[in-house]
């Protein structure tokens, strides 16, 4: 019986600590995907939370895996600052744009093509809080951006508003002139 004790005990320890675990990780939250059109540059939102407030020692990584799935590449680093990468496909096409005290660990990364297409990973460790989620991006580099039904109806929309002005301002115009022939005639009549 004693046994048994033990065992219980041990396992509700271990619900327990991982429980405080999971409390403790950072999560990082990202879009899971971004469509942008070739040679343009998109923001790519990494935002994160952390049971620790934030330290000096927090630290962020941005990989990128190709689609093809060749090896990851590093994107981007940031320990007490930026580090933009020394070499590699993103050198000279990646900026720093998050803001620490705002939870923020977002980057930008300029002149895209289509050879950008495929996954970013966003990482934040904040220590005591270590370990946590991974934020993951999808990008999707097209040549151009196709009209969804959305734009299509916005389209519609903005038309539609435009020409009802159109009309109103006709309408208002014909009253006034009818109004001043209708005055001129009656002056006329009176004289």
């Amino acid at each position: 019986m004693r046994g048994r004790t033990w065992l219980g005990a041990a396992l509700v320890l271990g619900a327990q600590l991982r429980a405080l675990w999971l409390a403790a990780a950072v999560e990082v939250h990202t879009a899971k995907e971004v469509v942008a059109v070739n040679g343009t540059n998109q923001r790519l939102k990494c935002t994160f939370s952390s049971s620790s407030p934030v330290s000096q020692q927090l630290s962020v990584s941005w990989n990128f895996q190709p689609e093809d799935l060749s090896s990851h590449e590093p994107v981007f680093y940031y320990l007490k600052e930026p580090y933009k990468p020394p070499s590699g496909r993103f050198k000279e096409r990646v900026t720093w744009d998050g803001n620490i005290e705002r939870n923020d660990v977002s980057i930008i990364i300029w002149n895209l093509q289509p050879s950008d297409n495929g996954t970013f990973t966003c990482q934040v460790t904040n220590w005591p809080d270590v370990y946590g989620t991974i934020g993951e991006v999808r990008l999707r580099v097209v040549q151009k951006v196709n009209f969804s039904e959305i734009h299509f109806l916005a389209v519609a929309i903005g038309s539609a508003s435009v020409l009802m002005i159109i009309v109103v301002i006709a309408v208002i115009i014909c009253r006034q002139h009818r109004r001043r022939a209708r005055d001129k005639r009656l002056e006329v009549a009176d004289t």
